[in-house]
């Protein structure tokens, strides 16, 4: 997110005169003073100093140190930065919400710092942006990508390049495109002389034999059995071809979808990315296979009909362009019309399918809830919403087109009407109107297909950049150049780490945490205190914003994610699993696993014997998420998973929070054997399940609140003391 504005040099002077030889660190636009829009308000930061300027002058500036509790807050129809002088708010600066809010939230921390110590290090927000740099508009919700100022040719570059290897299968239907409109423009010309010299023969001339005539017959007959294989052998290896890309593109984009990031998969849905896979692929595959064949036999069939009629006759071919004009700007205008209802249709479908998928993966809950009726009514709010976009969009196209038809017939009529002027003057004969108009009516089909063009051509941009987004986004981790593949012994230290998840609003901030290989440490704190968020750090499904993890001494940043990932098992609260037997589940993290290893597994994680009750034991089926065990079982069998490949550092987030009494005293027997010689860290609201941890953690809204043992920590009478009071009051009064 661009936090660095470039200031006009006439403004740029006025600071100069305020700030000296001080650096500008950040620079930011703003556009309302007292209630007037303005156009060229900027605020400048330095390391000492907060400035407001526009045009050439500085309208105030106050120091960094005399100011505190910096926020960015929304205002009714804008927003402003804020903080507060000698005890009392101070408006520093308005603006619209919707597209500075991010960049000024993080002004307010890095100002929030600096005025504490102006040698604090400079904020970096690597948030994208969501709004066109260029023209300003907003992205398509989802995207990075801005419609009107991606240059076409670009995306028709990459499209080539990732057809490489099968550029030859698929340019075959172009190639065999191009035979069969060779063989059309042969057929009027075989006509012409079926028809002058064996049909109608012009005066004087005597009628052709029979012989002769049978093989101008059988010569329009080859020419159209060999034109209908041809089209046979294109949609053949179209299919193939578009098939096999298809293929290669769909896998592209799941292959990068695990690629990327925690944070990045978490800002897209479900939905969307399944809309992308298919509906986005099958889009661009049409468009490859169908419809660029077409356009290029469409515009070469233009010019050689063009050329044909020219040599013909060139005062009829005159004709020909007499409505072109008026259709042309008829297109074009109405095309600017329809691109935004055009865009629109493509976002209510989007949100139809998304609305779905939601509603099809919730559908337990909505019947627990008794929601069907309001689930029915949102869907078809949404249907409708989509359905009367679509409506008044076809009502719209049906009517325009037709009358562009018309207009293009035009010329069309003015050539039979003077074609049949020529043929009463003895100018011209039957045949040669016949080819003439055969001739123009091939001109005439590219241009009866300008209507679709365009609608076509934005349908590939739009889903081909949705394509690409996901493509060409870089994956905010990764391996470095070197990785490492480190056998890890459970050693991990936390040092000084903040992060948040939008990096302006930190979750953690200046963590330490040290655990010594073989230990358990349990997590606690109020809901939203951070507790997951450091296990998704200690994983590195997110990257600190600031600090640094060791495993057994080395940066986790250096060892190779697979090495880091496949050392650690994972048993979260929201347990999943995926369709097939309990046995494919268990092994999921070890695929080579023995049935020795499988069972075994099972048996730490007290999952055995109930495994050994169902109708099949390991080999019954699980269903879709695990739905016909009872979440003590799927939750036994995650553990299970998470044990079969033996990691050094065993990860439990609220692991028993879904479990009855019985079940977690099953859970717990097996704890002791879970946690021996491997490194633990449990989170749980039940603080009982953390009674044989080494160590107790203590977070209270992203600090390290409390660390020690259970008996040190309840000496302390501070927050975990309080905590455990609170649980073993209720359990007395629940009896």
């Amino acid at each position: 997110m661009k936090l660095q504005y470039s200031l006009p040099s006439a403004l740029e002077t006025a600071v100069r005169q305020i700030i000296g030889d001080e650096e500008v660190l950040y620079c930011l636009p703003y556009d309302i003073e007292g209630d007037v829009y303005i156009e060229d308000g900027y605020l400048i930061v330095t390391r000492t100093k907060i400035l407001r300027g526009r045009g050439d002058t500085v309208i105030g500036w106050k120091s960094l140190a005399e100011l505190s509790d910096f926020t960015a807050e929304k205002l009714y129809g804008s927003a402003g930065l804020f903080a507060k002088e000698n005890g009392n708010t101070v408006l520093i600066c308005r603006f619209v919400s919707g597209k500075h809010l991010a960049r000024y939230s993080v002004i307010a921390r890095a100002c929030e710092e600096l005025a504490k110590d102006a040698a604090a290090p400079i904020a970096v927000n690597d948030e994208p942006e969501k709004f066109c740099p260029v023209c300003g508009r907003r992205y398509l919700k989802g995207t990075h990508y801005c419609p009107n100022c991606r240059k076409k040719s670009e995306i028709y570059k990459k499209l080539w390049d990732m057809t490489r290897g099968m550029r030859l299968i698929l340019l075959f239907p172009v190639f065999a495109t191009a035979v069969a409109l060779i063989l059309r423009f042969v057929l009027p010309a075989i006509q012409k002389v079926a028809i002058n010299d064996y049909i109608y023969p012009a005066d004087g001339t005597a009628r052709g034999t029979m012989t002769g005539f049978l093989v101008v017959i059988a010569a329009i007959v080859t020419l159209d059995i060999v034109q209908r294989a041809l089209s046979v052998l294109q949609g053949r290896i179209s299919a193939i071809s578009g098939n096999k890309f298809t293929l290669r593109l769909r896998e592209q984009l799941f292959e990068k979808l695990h690629a990327l990031s925690m944070s990045s998969i978490t800002k897209k849905t479900t939905g969307d990315m399944m809309g992308r896979i298919n509906e986005d692929v099958s889009t661009v595959q049409n468009f490859i296979t169908n419809l660029l064949p077409s356009y290029l036999s469409q515009i070469l069939s233009f010019v050689i009909a063009l050329v044909i009629l020219i040599a013909i006759n060139p005062l009829m071919c005159l004709f020909v362009f007499v409505p072109l004009p008026i259709a042309i700007y008829a297109v074009l205008r109405f095309w600017k019309y329809m691109r935004l209802r055009w865009r629109r249709r493509w976002t209510l479908r989007r949100r139809v399918n998304e609305h779905l998928h939601d509603a099809l993966t919730g559908i337990r809950v909505i019947k627990n809830y008794g929601n069907e009726a309001h689930a029915i009514r949102q869907f078809s709010e949404k249907v409708d919403l989509q359905a009367d976009q679509d409506e008044r969009t076809d009502k719209v196209f049906s009517t325009f087109f037709p009358i562009i038809g018309f207009v293009l017939r035009l010329g069309n009529y003015l050539i039979l009407l003077y074609g049949n002027i020529l043929l009463f003057g003895g100018n011209m004969s039957v045949g040669e109107l016949n080819q003439f108009n055969s001739y123009s009516s091939i001109l005439y089909e590219p241009l009866m297909q300008i209507n679709q063009i365009p609608q076509n051509i934005t349908e590939f941009m739009t889903s081909f950049s949705k394509i690409l987004e996901v493509l060409e986004e870089e994956p905010e981790i990764s391996d470095t150049d070197t990785p490492r593949d480190v056998k890890l012994c459970g050693n991990i230290s936390v040092r000084d780490v903040t992060f948040g998840y939008d990096s302006y609003n930190p979750v953690l901030e200046h963590v330490d945490l040290e655990v010594k290989s073989g230990e358990m440490i349990g997590i606690v704190g109020h809901s939203g205190s951070g507790k997951t968020t450091l296990i998704n750090l200690i994983m590195r499904l997110y990257e600190a914003g600031q600090g640094q993890i060791l495993m057994d001494g080395v940066d986790i940043r250096e060892i190779s994610q697979t090495a880091l990932r496949s050392q650690i098992g994972v048993v979260l609260q929201e347990t999943l699993l995926f369709s097939g037997s309990v046995r494919d589940n268990i092994r999921y993290a070890k695929p080579d696993a023995t049935n020795a290893e499988i069972i075994r597994a099972a048996k730490m994680a007290n999952a055995h014997d109930f495994i050994m009750a169902l109708p099949q034991g390991y080999n019954t089926i699980v269903g879709e998420k695990g739905y016909s065990l009872s979440g003590g079982e799927r939750q036994r069998v995650a553990i299970a998973r998470a044990l079969i490949h033996d990691p050094a550092i065993l990860i439990l987030d609220e692991a028993t929070a879904s479990l009855d009494t019985e079940t977690e005293k099953l859970i717990q027997d097996a704890l002791s054997n879970l946690t021996e010689n491997r490194t633990t860290i449990a989170i749980a609201h039940r603080l009982s399940t953390l009674r044989g941890a080494d160590k107790l953690l203590v977070l209270d809204h992203g600090r390290v609140a409390e660390f020690g043992t259970h008996k040190e920590l309840l000496d302390r009478r501070g927050i975990y003391y309080k905590l455990v009071m609170a649980q073993t009051e209720a359990a007395i009064a629940k009896g």
